[in-house]
């Protein structure tokens, strides 16, 4: 047994940030580190997400790795992360991967505890599958290579519809697979094969977050959400629409649920990201100058609880925050606050279009009259962004 040399990419922080955290990401079985691509936008696009250097790996033989010429244990596998990472600078650093990758983050927590800050096991358990089907996958790459894996694969992996949804993605990923290297996969077949910590997983310390997709029939909801009560503090989310690879299915909540990963432990702070993620810095800056000292512990409350709590909170993305807030606005007719969200709903990814229909849609349950309001002012906002752009 030997520790495998693993390769990886880099991507740094925002040039902006004073901060040199590390999110650690690695692949599962027969996919390379790309399958983190989809969700890298959307977390960059987030205030944890831009301050934070992201180290995607590759598995031994896969993608940028060199071929694996012995075995390895998931124990050795952790290792490679770990001397991965001091060759990037060291210290802390987050961590989330995918099946085996997730595998390999829980025995980074029980193994090197001392290093990891956060982990996220997405698709993964303390033991997948058994060593008899670990055994008969492995004889079969030996005989026939890892393209003949192709065609019983996309069950696995995928959600009914993600296909047709995302026909070049699942391509890329299972043209991924047919290329790994036959005796590396082989190889980590027998570290899951071998890998079994369901009694260990009791003494993870570090912040936990495990993630199911709905149709996953390898790691199961069930399974997964069994795995959450046995890890201290641990919570559980169930991606819908997704299967074994919910990291690459469903990229806007994968995410959410890393930024929460990197989020400050602070409400307040974590809050103040939130917000100037959201509504941008001109106008929070604006907010905090307008101060007094009868209005700072309300400022205080509402960067808390508002921001640093609901807003923060993966379960949904930004994106149908922004739906369920402007509908409630209208609903209420708060009209001081709807064009403050009109202009948070940009942000957050809606288009002007989008905006107009979740207004109609209110107007069918709340009411003519604050939606036709509400309509109004968001023409204003569409008008005054136009304006600024042409000024710009």
């Amino acid at each position: 047994m030997t520790v495998p040399v693993l390769r990886c990419t880099i991507d740094p922080a925002d040039a902006s940030s004073s901060s040199s955290e590390l999110l650690v990401l690695g692949p599962s079985l027969g996919t390379t580190a790309a399958i983190w691509q989809p969700a890298l936008a959307s977390l960059a696009a987030s205030a944890a997400g831009g301050r934070a250097r992201i180290l995607r790996f590759d598995l031994p033989g896969h993608g940028a790795s060199p071929v694996a010429t012995e075995p390895f244990t998931m124990a050795e596998l952790a290792d490679a992360v770990v001397r991965l990472v001091d060759q990037a600078g060291g210290g802390r650093f987050h961590y989330a991967g995918v099946s085996l990758a997730g595998a390999i983050g829980i025995e980074l927590a029980l193994r090197h505890p001392d290093r990891l800050l956060g982990l996220g096991v997405f698709c993964s358990n303390a033991r997948i599958g058994t060593e008899e089907s670990w055994n008969e996958r492995a004889t079969q790459v030996i005989a026939s290579g890892t393209p003949s894996l192709i065609a019983a694969t996309p069950g696995r992996w995928f959600a009914p519809d993600f296909i047709v949804r995302e026909p070049g993605l699942a391509s890329a990923i299972l043209n991924d697979l047919s290329e790994t290297d036959d005796e590396s996969y082989v190889y980590c077949c027998g570290a899951l094969a071998a890998f079994d910590r369901s009694q260990d997983i009791g003494s993870i310390t570090a912040p936990t977050v495990v993630v199911s997709g709905q149709y996953d029939p390898v790691t199961t909801p069930a399974d997964l959400e069994l795995l959450a009560t046995r890890i201290p503090g641990a919570r559980y989310f169930e991606f819908a629409d997704a299967s074994h690879l919910a990291a690459a299915e469903q990229p806007a909540r994968t995410a959410a649920v890393l930024a929460d990963l990197l989020a400050p432990s602070d409400p307040y702070v974590r809050g103040m990201a939130t917000r100037r993620a959201v509504l941008g810095e001109a106008h929070v800056d604006a907010a905090q100058a307008k101060i007094t000292q009868e209005t700072a512990a309300f400022q205080e409350f509402i960067t808390r609880y508002a921001w640093g709590d609901i807003w923060s909170r993966p379960e949904l993305t930004r994106r149908e925050r922004s739906i369920a807030t402007l509908a409630s606005l209208v609903t209420g007719s708060h009209e001081n606050e709807i064009a403050m969200h009109v202009r948070a709903a940009i942000t957050n990814g809606l288009s002007r279009a989008e905006v107009a229909e979740v207004i109609m849609h209110t107007a069918l349950y709340a009411g003519l009259p604050p939606a036709n309001n509400a309509m109004a002012i968001a023409r204003r906002v569409f008008a005054e962004i136009d304006d600024k752009e042409i000024d710009g």
